[in-house]
């Protein structure tokens, strides 16, 4: 299979980017990778090491400061662009990957590539880590829709279920509403338009589940709009790493050199486990092709495993699933 990948998009572009393109062709012997950017450049970079790897020549970038409708349609020379118009018409292209613009690639991603049939709106689907060891649980929508209907928490349901169903080989994973409280009756006009709805889909709807149970294991798959995923996310990055520097701090001030190494020791793997690059990147689902948003800082390591994401996405058929659930739910409702 063959994936695109935004050579230029990111704070780390393009070296960490061209890095990470071919620690994946190491990984997976049958990937192909094109990777979309300055060709000068990108040559310089892989250094002789350019097999299974090919260029798509690319003069301009689209950064954080572009307008995103008017970036991608006036950039038409940028990597981003390039690689979303070469997903779009090449068909053994498979998914595209970049670390660049969010809105930039929300953007490409419904203009370029358009949506399933039957899904409303797209939406960015991350994972986080849990408590419990070896879980994780997936957030949708964490920034793509800041203002939905009920319709499109619905199919956020669907997708995120599917795709959580192939990361984790779990045949029903746990759905739940984000909300201010457990109960039913609980919640804004739309989780409460929302939640009756939830029970007559095809999941495991399981209830409301309030934000400071986001990382218990208690469930699977969380729902939400795109401003409260957002808030959530960025909430719990912010928390994460304020406590790692005040775990720092305190291990410092400690008389007892010994147990402050060891505390050092155990909070290390407790970083490990926080660490967003083994996750990969956020699946833009509901594309009728794969597009994957990974975080603007990313390292080799994180663009690797992205690439590798959805090379594993593609060969497990994520928008099969997704457009098979969806007939279905269809089919009921015309009954």
């Amino acid at each position: 299979m063959k994936i695109v990948v935004d050579a230029f998009g990111g704070d780390n572009a393009p070296v960490e980017v061209v890095e990470g393109a071919v620690l994946a062709i190491k990984k997976n012997k049958d990937l192909k990778i094109v990777l979309s950017g300055d060709e000068a450049k990108i040559k310089d970079l892989l250094a002789g090491r350019e097999e299974r790897i090919e260029i798509l020549d690319a003069k301009e970038i689209i950064t954080n400061d572009d307008q995103p409708t008017l970036a991608i349609r006036q950039k038409k020379d940028s990597s981003l662009v390039k690689a979303f118009d070469l997903l779009k018409e090449d068909e053994e292209i498979v998914g595209l990957v970049s670390a660049g613009s969010t809105g930039a690639v929300l953007t490409g991603a419904i203009l370029k590539i358009g949506r399933i049939k039957g899904i409303s709106r797209p939406a960015l689907c991350p994972f986080l880590p849990t408590v419990v060891e070896g879980k994780n649980v997936v957030i949708c929508d964490c920034g793509a829709n800041v203002d939905c209907k009920s319709e499109h928490l619905l199919h956020f349901a669907i997708m995120a279920s599917a795709y959580y169903s192939i990361m984790n080989n779990v045949e029903s994973p746990r759905v739940a509403l984000l909300n201010n409280g457990a109960e039913e009756h609980k919640g804004n006009e739309l989780t409460k338009s929302t939640y009756p709805l939830m029970k007559t889909l095809p999941i495991n709807f399981v209830g409301n589940i309030e934000a400071r149970d986001v990382m218990s294991g208690n469930v699977d798959v969380i729902v939400t709009d795109g401003f409260a995923g957002n808030v959530l996310l960025k909430g719990v990055e912010g928390v994460a790493s304020a406590m790692s520097k005040m775990i720092k701090k305190e291990a410092k001030k400690s008389i007892f050199s010994m147990l402050g190494a060891l505390m050092m020791g155990s909070f290390k793997g407790l970083k490990a486990k926080m660490d967003v690059d083994k996750y990969g990147g956020a699946p833009f689902l509901g594309c009728k092709k794969l597009v994957v948003k990974t975080h603007g800082s990313a390292n080799r390591f994180n663009i690797c495993n992205t690439i590798l994401q959805v090379a594993n996405l593609h060969e497990k058929k994520l928008n099969e699933k997704i457009e098979s659930l969806v007939s279905e739910i269809q089919t009921k409702m015309e009954k």
